[in-house]
């Protein structure tokens, strides 16, 4: 039998041949996966979340500061789960600690404290966020709180009350953290708060029994962001009671008020609009540290 010579085999031409179109998809997909994931976090902040902030370089050795969240972790009767905003917890924590203090977390019933789900992950994570999940450290302090009924009020140099939904269902309503403000207070403590942390002081008293906040500048998240967010079922709403008690509430305002930010420094109280306004808080409670 005749063998057919190379030059009667017929090849097909490069290029001729095309991928089916599902190859093109996953190759899209895949592709985009990095774009996204690198992406999105930056898209974010160009809308102004967690807007970019450089705390300077304090030193303050033997100042000791308390940050204190809420307990409560359910979203009302619905059944979802929240607690305390990530970054409005990690961004102070590392902020004082970087300053060499010694930082303490405190809750309102101790224990294990509930942070909202999202938070702390993508694509919404600070660099703190990431930097306190891989801390083991910081992960035990919230895992094994201090309840606040442990805490006295010439312990710490700073009070800081950190946010988040749950803190709308326990930190104004605690007898014993208006106690304790009041005191810290009366002993010339630095108090701060940033978002729904700012109920922590609502409840506290100066020391001729008024309000502590009446007549005093202060912020916190605004009724415009909760209506936007669509969390009007949480109790108390910052903005609301804070004015319902004489403060004179400040706040600005953006596209979304998730996106803007403010911090109003009065007397030894400091505090911030949302979200976004961890890190300038945190700076200014450490100038004023700095200048005591």
């Amino acid at each position: 039998m005749a063998q057919e010579s190379s030059s009667d085999v017929v090849l097909p031409e490069a290029g001729s041949r095309k991928a089916p179109k599902w190859v093109y998809v996953v190759v899209g997909i895949v592709a985009l996966v990095p774009v996204i994931y690198l992406g999105l976090p930056a898209g974010l902040q160009a809308l102004g979340l967690h807007p970019g902030y450089e705390i300077p370089a304090f030193e303050l050795t033997g100042k000791r500061a308390l940050v204190i969240t809420t307990s409560h972790g359910t979203l009302g009767e619905t059944g979802r789960a929240t607690g305390v905003f990530g970054s409005e917890m990690s961004v102070p924590y590392y902020a004082f600690l970087d300053a060499g203090m010694e930082v303490d977390i405190a809750s309102i019933k101790g224990g294990e404290i509930p942070v909202e789900p999202y938070s702390m992950g993508w694509p919404l994570a600070t660099p703190e966020d990431r930097r306190f999940t891989a801390d083991a450290v910081a992960m035990d302090k919230i895992e094994n709180s201090i309840p606040i009924s442990q805490i006295e009020p010439t312990t710490y140099d700073v009070y800081y009350m950190a946010g988040g939904w749950g803190a709308a269902y326990d930190l104004a309503q605690s007898a014993t953290l208006a106690q304790l403000i009041t005191d810290a207070n009366t002993n010339g403590k630095v108090l701060g708060s940033v978002c729904h942390g700012a109920l922590g002081l609502v409840s506290a008293r100066a020391e001729d029994g008024s309000p502590l906040l009446q007549g005093r500048n202060v912020t916190g998240v605004t009724d415009r962001q909760i209506r936007q967010l669509g969390i009007e079922v949480t109790p108390l709403h910052p903005e609301t009671e804070l004015r319902k008690i004489g403060a004179n509430f400040e706040a600005r305002t953006a596209w979304v008020d998730m996106a803007a930010t403010h911090v109003v420094v009065d007397g030894n109280i400091v505090t911030g609009q949302n979200q976004n306004s961890g890190y300038e808080t945190s700076h200014r409670i450490l100038e004023l540290l700095e200048n005591r």
